[in-house]
């Protein structure tokens, strides 16, 4: 990886406004978001329910149109494209992982990572090859036949990871992806997350409201007013404060 490849960054959302209509009202949720995440970035986007996490991270995931500005994936802008285009880049750039492991359940483990390898073209062979060597890599080896019924929530979490990650992504969107486990077992689940997108030198945009597991990022940033911010490492006060101000506790 050159310095250059380093600097350049795969994620830059530009003046991005969304608003939508309640009844005659407009909500202004974002209110000109600008941001850039470089290659091999680790970034947590922190904040209380209904400050706009969702809605960016929908928006930065091409799976709704901004208002205004654009979002532009390796160079790329994608504000304008039509459906295929952005289906396309959302295959080719983009992996998600979501609160709910929303995991197919009438296939097993193995299944559900080879599955969105093959409606993308690659050979069944080498789904399931690529599908063992990232379940083994999230701790799975002797769970790869288990359908999601018979997992626990931390496993079918990791399998929902290892799936996000089969089409080998530029960029890792996760939208709470430890919200709905204990705390142990969320720690092991973002344990085997940060490693692996360490490993592969993946950028990530990461929404969470565990600011333990946020310190571990590379940076945190929270949408307030619409707006973004970016938030200097928290120490204790620091933490206590901005819990105050504003995650719902």
């Amino acid at each position: 990886m050159s310095n250059d490849d380093v600097k350049m960054p795969v994620l830059v959302l530009k003046n991005v406004r969304r608003s939508f209509v309640q009844g005659n009202s407009i909500i202004d949720v974002l209110k000109g978001i600008d941001l850039s995440i470089l290659k091999g970035e680790m970034v947590a986007l922190v904040g209380p329910s209904g400050a706009g996490k969702s809605t960016m991270l929908h928006v930065t995931g091409l799976l709704e149109n901004p208002n205004e500005g654009d979002v532009y994936l390796n160079g790329t802008p994608c504000a304008n494209m039509n459906d295929a285009m952005r289906t396309k880049m959302r295959r080719d750039y983009l992996g998600f992982i979501y609160q709910s492991h929303n995991l197919l359940p009438e296939f097993n483990a193995l299944e559900n990572v080879m599955l969105p390898q093959m409606i993308a073209g690659v050979k069944k062979k080498e789904a399931k090859d690529y599908a063992v060597f990232l379940l083994e890599k999230m701790g799975l080896a002797d769970r790869l036949k288990h359908r999601p019924a018979q997992l626990s929530g931390g496993e079918a979490q990791r399998v929902a990871i290892a799936r996000a990650l089969a089409n080998k992504p530029h960029i890792l969107l996760a939208d709470e992806p430890t919200g709905n486990l204990d705390p142990i077992t969320s720690e092991t689940v973002f344990s085997f997350l940060l490693k692996i997108v360490r490993e592969t030198g993946l950028s990530a945009l990461i929404a969470t409201h565990n600011l333990d597991l946020a310190e571990r990022m590379d940076r945190k940033i929270t949408i307030k007013d619409g707006k973004l911010e970016e938030l200097d490492t928290l120490g204790m006060s620091g933490r206590i404060a901005f819990k105050q101000r504003f995650v719902d506790v």
